[in-house]
């Protein structure tokens, strides 16, 4: 006998008015969640899903926003559903947070940075169950140990900015389930923390569900993160369900181009391809997918080019210190010309930190760096601004890495200019053309602003503004960390590209290994300030030496 659904979305429409007339962005889509069951709905950024999970819980904001059709049948306990498409707002009220509650994408902007993290969960339980004071302590504190937070009287009593990514996630989760509600919506909840808390996030969403028998709506750009989670997959793009089926079904016989693209535009673990397929191929059903396969005799062959060169960078037991603690300690590698070096290991472990040291755009406060030979701890002002030009950096979030008050094109030409290249403007304008062109964006995009992009473009116009100059070395600091799966591809083959044409060298930073390992030539693994394994980057995978490393790997979603 089939389940009745526990929500059962009906021809659902939402539509954003514009001054071009309306926008459809859920176009008339159909599915149910069960009881018990977890439901992964995935794509892209813009393919409909947030929107989606937005719609049922009527938090669509109007105007410009409106369910323009279909229905969201919700079955309350044994009652007859109710559409919450049509309900009033105070009815709504009474089903938003108790018998439907939401996990958001960034916890730090869904925590409220004036309340300690204890009384905003208290405040649910106070509202939608009565709760005294003293009963709402009590409960939180429960609630914080069931989702395995540490030390929870402490954490009852902290700001949200004194907790870890990981665990504001996890207060955010204790508030979700404060209630008990029948279905839990959780919209990109592991997309900006590690993997290895990725994982703990999600192996404590999937025992809470079994505990307390709920229905999880699980909302993700990355496929793979799916395959020991759900249940059952929807797939979306441009606002319509192009496939659905069991997690076996979509990862063993995907049906619909797209959802092949999306499989397979994250990079290999077992193999290392010439090129990452982009979703772009698979929808046009072309062929020409990778671009091969690289041998273990081509990269030695490689190796053996770059590594008989002279280093271009040499760290010598640098350390940082901020106060009493040590964010960077003892770090001794060499970077060489053509190479690309990974560095990789969850936040905290001073991967950020030995990037603007190596930058001197913070100081370090023990060893040396020799950047051709030349201890550049010790350059003055006016050498350290000649040495900006040969060493660049792309940042993790392009958008607060663009003044948005500046059109991209003078913001890329504006480096030429303080660095005296290419004589006169009009030399300086034409150059920045050609680097749009480069970076794949068009030559009538200069007078446009960055909010006029998406998060791949804008990434693109960093990674173009730090070409301007004609540096030796980039160091990529997360900067695929925040895009989806495909946009992803897009910009690490872009990367690879644009290193054979410029002859640059890379410093690639990261806390996802399967990227970093695509990426790299040598790999290095830091935690808590200091580097804790170092090899080439094939071999670290296949055969790691630490625990750490071996902990990391294991994390990684489908390895």
């Amino acid at each position: 006998m089939k389940p009745v659904p526990l929500l059962d979305i009906q021809d659902l429409a939402v539509g954003f008015t514009s001054g071009s007339g309306e926008l459809i962005v859920v176009d008339h889509i159909s599915f149910t969640l069960n009881e018990s069951e977890t439901l992964a709905v995935v794509g892209e950024s813009g393919s409909g899903k947030t929107v989606s999970a937005l719609a049922v819980l009527r938090l669509i904001p109007s105007p410009p926003g409106r369910i323009s059709g279909g229905k969201i049948l919700f079955r309350k306990e044994e009652n007859e559903p109710v559409d919450l498409a049509c309900i009033g707002e105070r009815e709504m009220q009474k089903i938003r947070g108790r018998s439907i509650s939401m996990v958001f994408q960034e916890p730090m902007t869904s925590l409220n940075p004036v309340f300690t993290c204890g009384n905003q969960v208290m405040e649910s339980l106070r509202v939608h169950l009565g709760y005294s004071k003293k009963q709402a302590r009590e409960k939180v504190l429960d609630l914080f140990r069931e989702v395995k937070l540490p030390r929870p009287e402490e954490v009852f009593d902290s700001w949200p900015h004194q907790l870890s990514g990981g665990q504001k996630q996890r207060v955010m989760i204790a508030m979700a389930i404060s209630c008990n509600p029948a279905v839990l919506i959780a919209d990109e909840p592991t997309t900006a923390l590690d993997v290895t808390v990725q994982k703990t996030i999600l192996d404590l969403m999937k025992n809470l569900q079994v505990t307390r028998k709920m229905s999880i709506l699980f909302i993700t750009h990355d496929l793979g993160i799916v395959a020991g989670f759900a249940d059952r997959v929807l797939v979306m793009n441009k606002g319509k369900i192009v496939e659905e089926g069991s997690v076996a079904d979509i990862f063993q016989k995907p049906q619909h181009p797209y959802t092949r693209g999306l499989l397979a535009c994250r990079p290999p673990l077992d193999v290392r391809l010439n090129r990452l397929p982009t979703i772009e191929k698979y929808m046009l059903d072309e062929r020409i997918e990778s671009g091969g396969i690289i041998s273990p005799q081509q990269r030695k062959s490689e190796h053996e080019r770059i590594y008989s060169r002279e280093p271009i960078l040499k760290v010598e037991k640098v350390g940082r210190q901020f106060g009493s603690f040590t964010a960077l300690e003892n770090a001794s590698f060499m970077v060489y010309q053509g190479e690309t070096l990974g560095v990789v290991g969850e936040s905290g472990s001073g991967k950020t930190t030995l990037a603007r040291v190596v930058l001197e755009l913070i100081p370090a406060t023990a060893g040396r760096i020799l950047y051709r030979d030349e201890d550049i701890t010790k350059l003055t002002s006016s050498n350290l601004k000649k040495l900006r030009k040969e060493l660049q950096i792309v940042f993790q979030d392009p958008y607060s890495s663009l003044n948005p008050r500046i059109a991209i094109g003078p913001a890329i030409l504006e480096p030429m200019k303080v660095h005296g290249l290419h004589g006169n403007e009009s030399a300086r304008k034409a150059r920045v053309m050609e680097l749009l062109q480069k970076v794949g964006l068009k030559p009538e995009h200069y007078y446009r602003y960055p909010h006029e992009f998406s998060g791949g473009q804008r990434q693109r116009i960093c990674i173009a503004r730090a070409l301007a100059v004609e540096p030796r070395l980039i160091i990529c600091d997360e900067s695929v960390s925040a895009l989806d799966v495909s946009i992803q591809a897009q910009v690490l083959n872009l990367l690879n590209d644009l290193k054979k044409d410029f002859g640059l060298t890379y410093i690639f930073i990261s806390h996802d290994l399967s990227v970093v390992k695509y990426m790299s030539d040598r790999l290095i693994v830091m935690r808590n300030g200091k580097i804790e394994e170092m090899g080439e980057a094939d071999s670290v995978y296949a055969n790691p030496q630490s625990e750490y490393t071996k902990a990391l790997l294991a994390a990684i979603p489908g390895a």
